[in-house]
């Protein structure tokens, strides 16, 4: 086994900022062949510190009291002190057409352009919601991507208010803008079906495209912070102004406190307090619509792992018994991305998490000498349903 004095899990921003100012042996744990996180993607603004012990394609699969990590394919890392910077993934919202070939989440299609994938003179159309549709829009319009549109569902006079809010922010707004001079821009707007190569969106404008890139936001990545017993509130992670959780000794910084971008990210991750008000501010902004809940029709697919339909999911009230009769949530993301969407379709809490947290081979498992979780789920951990 490995011993740290500090183990630092995900090495984007939150992560290698904390990596910075750590002191002792310290362990930066990413399950990406390179640093960088969602935002940075394989170049990292910030470089790994010499004295840093950087331990990339590792998959933590548990996390136990007393600090120990069962990881692949190290084994079990043992740590005195932890720091949670697993950082968020992209919320989907189902709607007909969802699962078709070359639907992306919107992150998801900026990073494989990132790593190479060719978008020259393919017609995408960006939908969802939130400052990250401009950014993907502006490296695939780089890329040479034709970009049909942004269909931002937030209406305009909650996003021009909260810019003005934070007049540090207008530049950056304006400088994105201007990389995307005669690509429309439409608020209040969302795709209600794709089909045969055409977006349809709310207004009835339909759209003829090679790509459709949706993202309605993030939710952050607590799983590891709960196995670890840490306290969350409104879905993310309770944290002092030194960003110490409820457990003594894990720390937590970035995304999972609150979704609040690179800044905040970096801040946190140098153990610095961030501005509470922007996060609250920026979810105001961007709040979904009620009316995206209704988009699906009963033959839309809302568990893709297990191919659990709208109409399947609907004669349950909770979690677990939709797991137990239909295998919702029960394929290999457990539930990352129908848990969230659930959630907000149905009112369903999220179940408790248990390990592992991901598929790994059966011989890692022998390692790891799991206590058995409780079996109901913890609803003061839970984020609140919106319908």
């Amino acid at each position: 086994m490995k011993h740290y004095d500090v183990a630092i899990l995900g090495a984007g921003p939150a992560g290698l900022a904390a990596a910075r100012v750590a002191t002792g042996t310290v362990a930066l744990i990413d399950d990406n062949p390179q640093p960088g996180g969602q935002i940075w993607r394989g170049a990292p603004q910030i470089p790994v510190p010499a004295n840093v012990d950087f331990l990339p394609q590792t998959k933590v699969f548990d996390a136990q009291p007393g600090f120990t990590l069962h990881t692949v394919p190290h084994g079990p890392i043992r740590a005195a002190k932890l720091i949670v910077a697993t950082g968020a993934r992209e919320l989907f919202l189902p709607f007909p057409g969802w699962t078709e070939p070359n639907v992306y989440g919107a992150g998801g299609l900026q990073a494989l352009v990132k790593s190479g994938k060719p978008i020259n003179g393919q017609r995408v159309l960006i939908a969802g919601s939130g400052p990250l549709l401009l950014a993907v829009a502006a490296t695939l319009k780089k890329a040479g991507a034709i970009i049909t549109g942004i269909a931002e569902q937030a209406p305009l006079g909650r996003i021009v208010p909260f810019l003005l809010r934070y007049p540090a922010k207008l530049p950056q707004a304006i400088a994105l803008r201007a990389t995307l001079l005669g690509v429309p821009y439409w608020t209040t707007t969302w795709v209600t079906r794709f089909a045969n190569g055409t977006a349809t969106l709310n207004n009835g404008r339909t759209l003829t495209i090679n790509h459709l890139a949706t993202g309605f936001g993030l939710v952050p990545n607590t799983e590891i912070a709960q196995l670890l017993g840490c306290r969350l509130d409104d879905g993310f992670v309770v944290v002092d102004s030194r960003g110490q959780t409820t457990v003594p000794g894990v720390y937590c910084a970035g995304e999972p406190t609150g979704i609040g971008g690179l800044d905040k990210a970096l801040a946190e991750g140098a153990g610095q307090p961030y501005n509470g008000a922007f996060v609250r501010d920026l979810a105001q902004a961007f709040a979904l619509n009620p009316a995206l809940y209704d988009i699906a029709e009963p033959a839309t697919l809302i568990c893709r792992c297990e191919a659990v339909t709208k109409a399947e999911c609907e004669p349950y009230r909770e979690w677990r018994d939709a797991k137990l009769q239909t295998r919702c949530g029960m394929g290999a993301c457990q539930g990352r991305l129908c848990g969230p969407i659930t959630q907000r379709l149905f009112g369903w809490l999220p179940s408790s998490v248990r390990p592992p947290l991901v598929p790994v081979p059966a011989r890692y498992l022998s390692t790891a000498q799991t206590p058995p979780a409780p079996e109901s789920g913890r609803s003061e951990n839970a984020p609140p349903a919106h319908r």
